[in-house]
């Protein structure tokens, strides 16, 4: 039995969708008159403190997040695999976001509006693409799918991970031994990296001082894609206003929604999106998970399983 247990979303067309595909493996939602030791399968987002509570039998946890921060972070996630959602339709919006933004930066958009704004005709003519360095944290699903995406426009691109990634196109740089270089020829900063203990406040001034400083006019600029955990946003505020960076696109917050009180709404040259960056599609979704479950009952190994330890 597939248990769904779904907060801030549809979770009535998500249950409608999955006992349609699944049929007749029994579906059932919050409410619904069921054993809680005959569910072996959890579908969760944002699960409330007792969401695990009498699934004795639970076989796996099954995320609609592609990150599972949060979710292992809950008191009472039992012992059992989390298997995350790895979608090709949220890697391509997630890609369409961190293009559109590293391209308005790399074309100069705050300086163009503000020309605008003070009805000035000043012809600045930006650098090409490959005078340009883009350096992507984080080289996971999406920072390749990034990588492909942003390769044929002329970037000049480098990677940074936990470990040594060898991607064609790209300069890679792993570890804390290596991060200072990665930064050092880095133009604009984008961060999809998962959030761990060890990424939690990453995007901090100490990181946005050492970024490239004689290629933009203006100042570097930062996309934060992933995580609101990774940023330290007073540290956005003061370096935006200091002139550490030029300009930043922020999908993420600290707290979300973002206060109306924040600093951040009022600052001309950060770009405030509501994180609407990636959403999981309830069709390729439920395509997904049921492929996993249905195969696991068959005696398939699972998929895209969380490690604990790295807390991805």
């Amino acid at each position: 039995m597939l248990l769904l247990h779904l907060s801030d979303v549809d979770e009535a067309a998500w249950a409608k969708a999955f006992a349609e595909k699944l049929a007749p493996y029994k579906v059932v939602r919050r409410g619904d008159d069921f054993d809680p030791a005959e569910i072996h399968y959890i579908f969760v987002w944002k699960p409330q403190p007792d969401a695990f509570d009498g699934l004795v039998n639970l076989k796996a946890v099954l995320s609609l997040g592609a990150g599972v921060d949060a979710l292992m972070k809950h008191p009472g996630l039992p012992d059992v695999p989390v298997v995350r959602f790895v979608d090709q339709d949220l890697s391509q919006q997630m890609s369409d976001y961190v293009v559109a933004h590293v391209t308005m930066h790399h074309r100069q958009f705050t300086r163009f509006n503000a020309d605008q704004k003070a009805r000035l005709w000043d012809q600045y003519y930006p650098p090409v693409a490959q005078q340009t360095c883009v350096g992507i944290m984080g080289m996971g699903v999406l920072g390749q799918d990034a990588v492909e995406r942003l390769l044929p426009l002329g970037f000049t691109l480098r990677s940074w991970s936990r470990t040594p990634k060898q991607i064609e196109g790209v300069t890679g740089f792993a570890g804390d031994e290596q991060f200072d270089a990665f930064l050092s020829g880095t133009d604009i900063l984008v961060n999809l990296l998962p959030l761990t203990p060890e990424t939690a406040g990453i995007l901090n001034y100490q990181t946005f001082s050492k970024l490239r400083r004689d290629r933009l006019p203006g100042g570097p600029a930062i996309v934060n894609a992933a995580r609101g955990g990774h940023q330290k946003e007073a540290d956005i505020v003061r370096a935006l206003g200091d002139g550490t960076l030029g300009a930043a696109s922020l999908d993420v917050f600290e707290i979300e929604p973002l206060p109306e009180t924040s600093p951040l709404w009022g600052i001309e040259n950060c770009y405030i999106t509501p994180h609407i960056a990636g959403i999981s599609n309830e069709a390729t979704g439920v395509n997904y998970f049921s492929r996993i479950l249905l195969d696991h009952e068959a005696g398939k190994d699972l998929v895209n399983v969380v490690d604990r330890q790295r807390g991805y």
